[in-house]
């Protein structure tokens, strides 16, 4: 039965020339540890189990930003890939291995906002005469969404790509201000003025809405 070795980053055939009778020996990687420091030294050094600990330990968080920033959308499941496509062929512009999650973070959030800002550059060409977009696959999880739900999206849909993002990360999703300042690579008083702009935007819709009566009724947006 062929011996095995641990990883010591090594090149096997290496240790094969310092010992011949290791040239039989299977690599085998020790089990990555908890910290972001580790995981992205693994992907760097490019080991696969990494790159599928990258996703296990992280695939969640991105996941629910987008949701919380798009709400149900059929190309979800396309920008969690580029988000991480995007991460493991840019991992040399993380300085900092501990802030891992809020780069991941940071590039979904981006990802997110281009894609509104796209939206809302052709919807005006939707009224046009004789215009219309193909229907999109409808995601499973929109028949399960609340009336409110999809109101305070249809609202967001009409917002400015900047506010809308900080408005859903604070309101939606529950990001405290300070990260939503790193996240977004913006000042701590940029996101309030941005949020405030958007809180105020948000209800001077949501009064036309009666799926967010209850909502309005209950005292709106804690700051």
């Amino acid at each position: 039965m062929a011996s095995q070795r641990v990883d010591t980053g090594e090149p096997v055939a290496a240790a094969a020339a310092k010992n011949p009778a290791s040239a039989g020996a299977r690599v085998v990687h020790l089990p990555l540890p908890d910290s972001e420091v580790a995981l992205v030294a693994a992907l760097g050094a490019g080991r696969a189990d990494a790159r599928e600990a990258l996703f296990d330990r992280y695939g969640s968080d991105v996941e629910r930003v987008l949701y919380r920033t798009l709400g149900p959308d059929s190309e979800i499941p396309d920008l969690l890939q580029d988000v991480f496509v995007v991460a493991l062929t840019s991992l040399d512009q993380l300085r900092n291995a501990e802030a891992l999650r809020s780069w991941l973070i940071g590039i979904a959030i981006r990802k997110a906002r281009k894609l509104i800002s796209k939206r809302s550059r052709w919807r005006f060409v939707q009224h046009l005469p004789g215009f219309s977009l193909p229907e999109r696959p409808a995601n499973t999880a929109s028949a399960e969404v609340s009336d409110a739900l999809r109101a305070c999206y249809a609202i967001l849909e009409r917002m400015p790509a900047d506010e809308r993002l900080v408005f859903a990360l604070r309101h939606l999703d529950g990001m405290e201000l300070t990260t939503i300042a790193t996240a977004c690579e913006i000042s701590l008083a940029t996101v309030k003025r941005r949020l405030a702009r958007g809180q105020q935007r948000f209800l001077a819709l949501a009064e036309r809405s009666e799926a967010l009566v209850d909502f309005l009724q209950g005292g709106g947006f804690a700051p």
